[in-house]
């Protein structure tokens, strides 16, 4: 008789910081909140009582400020698009993983609901594992590293057994070649023929600490290093493309204005050098976010149209490219495997004693 096997059950969650969608003051008040007690607070002393005051207040800056150019968060429509990708791909696969593992595929988020700690705690029981997949490619405190602090938060010293939290996707080079051929396949046909002008390409990535406000290192992961190596190796991978056009390639820093000195090469500063050197136009690819959300295609985007460079391309996020999910099902089978072989490894030790 066939020895039935019952299938593990691991569950992958796809996560983001998260946005409003529906741009109200009374919904944007718990996400500025949430936003202060999990990533300000890390960075900058705030006491309890003045949360609600500095939350209030930055929630009524972005509602004027998104209402009076109508703008609407994205973000979570791509998230949901991009897990229901990779839903399908996982479903279709005939990957080994398959015949002991059934998956299921959710989305969270950090800062607005369904919150990624609320989901992990729902789920704890009702599944043998998860896969933890955080949308943002460089890891640190302000980042990914949330995702990491909630599961741990939420298991203990259990988390390296039931959780894996994918890491380190900005070092994987199919990402990097991935990311050059839809920067080229997405660029105007009027820039590709307009191979005399000097053109430039800025890299947007969300910034992070140099240094503390009294000038030694931060005592949290900030990602640095991480961020540099990732910005270098996708410039000299586009400038040695045959497809490349842009005459430089400079990084386009996000940053916050308080806990300390920030990364420097800004998106001020790329577009203020690029225009001081007689450039005719700039194209601006936000590498650094795998889906496009307030700080990507409306402040980022917004300070190239106010640049008024004769030509100019603000060219989306990867969102959900078919070319990019196929990516990230991989990564996801990768975790799948790693966290499967790691419980069978540990299940027959428990045996063998």
């Amino acid at each position: 008789m066939d020895r039935i096997v019952t299938k593990k059950k691991y569950a992958v969650i796809v996560t983001t910081y998260g946005e409003v969608e529906r741009v109200t003051i009374r919904s944007l008040w718990p996400s500025s909140r949430k936003i202060l007690r999990t990533v300000t607070r890390q960075i900058v002393h705030i006491p309890e009582a003045l949360i609600y005051f500095i939350a209030d207040y930055r929630s009524t800056k972005h509602y004027f400020k998104w209402k009076s150019h109508h703008y609407h968060s994205s973000l979570l429509a791509v998230n949901r698009a991009q897990k229901e990708r990779l839903a399908l791909l996982l479903a279709v696969s005939d990957n080994v993983i398959f015949d002991t593992v059934e998956v299921t595929v959710f989305d969270a988020y950090y800062f607005v609901q369904p919150y990624l700690e609320e989901t992990l705690e729902k789920l704890r029981y009702q599944y043998d594992g998860f896969v933890i997949v955080p949308m943002i490619p460089v890891e640190s405190a302000f980042s990914c590293g949330v995702a990491c602090q909630m599961v741990i938060d939420a298991y203990g010293d259990a988390a390296f057994l039931q959780v894996r939290v994918l890491r380190k996707l900005w070092n994987d080079a199919r990402l990097h070649q991935l990311y050059t051929d839809y920067l080229f396949e997405q660029l105007s046909p009027v820039l590709k023929q307009r191979r005399e002008l000097k053109i430039g390409l800025i890299l947007v990535i969300h910034g992070t600490l140099v240094t503390d406000r009294f000038g030694n290192p931060p005592a949290l992961f900030t990602g640095l290093p991480e961020t540099i190596a990732f910005f270098d190796a996708m410039k000299n991978i586009i400038m040695r493309d045959p497809q490349n056009i842009f005459h430089d390639v400079r990084q386009g820093c996000i940053n916050h204005s308080r806990g300390g000195f920030w990364t420097p090469d800004t998106i001020e500063k790329a577009l203020h050098d690029f225009k001081s050197e007689g450039y005719a136009g700039v194209v601006m690819f936000p590498y650094g976010f795998f889906a496009d959300n307030s700080e990507t295609e409306f402040d980022a985007r917004k300070q190239l149209d106010e640049a008024d460079f004769p030509f100019s391309q603000y060219i989306h996020c990867i969102n959900d490219a078919p070319i990019f999910g196929d990516w990230l099902a991989d990564k996801v089978l990768d975790g799948l495997h790693t966290l499967h072989h790691l419980q069978d490894a540990l299940e027959m030790h428990e045996l063998g004693q």
